[in-house]
């Protein structure tokens, strides 16, 4: 294999290893986020961000846990025949369905950031644009340029009103951790085909 698909596939698999390895530890501020809901609501008063922080944290939980999985190979698949298979037939069937997971992924991640755009108060229907714009203003005006591109922000219909373009980036990267990871192992599934073990 080319010494830049090597190096691509140590590099993803370097980043996403140190984000999942970050991302697990999400769970116990998920459990202390609920502990605290039942506490609030068992001796004070029902506190009004618990359980939407709860999603939020369950969101990036799974989206930047979701490469790491991958890369560990303890994602969910239909094991019926899989198990069974030799080494060179499991990677010609990888081979072939990551292209399925990149499509989806790639539809996903068109969705994520027309909503995360819409979350900033971009109305268009050219959200990557939007993007491309701020970034170029950013370098060109600065923040201040960058805060006028900027329209009214999406919250949150609920009581605690958060705004929604966090939670909305967090997916938009992690659904781009999640493509990397994809495409290092369908790299990884072509090297096992040709008899190299990356």
């Amino acid at each position: 294999m080319p010494r830049i698909i090597t190096g691509y596939i140590r590099g993803v698999d370097a980043m996403n290893r140190f984000i999942g390895r970050i991302a697990m530890y999400l769970i116990f501020v998920l459990i202390g986020v609920l502990l605290w809901s039942s506490i609030s609501k068992t001796f004070f008063y029902p506190s009004i961000w618990t359980l939407e922080m709860a999603q939020f944290v369950m969101v990036a939980y799974y989206i930047l846990g979701g490469p790491y999985s991958i890369q560990m190979g303890s994602n969910v698949r239909m094991d019926l025949f899989y198990g069974g298979w030799s080494t060179r037939t499991k990677a010609w069937i990888d081979a072939f369905t990551v292209f399925f997971l990149l499509f989806y992924l790639g539809v996903l991640l068109f969705g994520a950031v027309g909503s995360t755009a819409y979350s900033l108060g971009y109305f268009g229907v050219e959200p990557f644009w939007f993007f491309w714009d701020l970034f170029l203003t950013l370098f060109t005006d600065g923040m201040s340029g960058v805060a006028e591109k900027i329209g009214h922000m999406e919250r949150s219909p609920t009581a605690w009103r958060p705004f929604m373009w966090p939670v909305k980036s967090m997916l938009c990267f992690g659904v781009i951790l999640m493509l990397a990871q994809s495409l290092a192992e369908l790299f990884r599934d072509i090297g096992r085909l040709r008899g190299v073990d990356l």
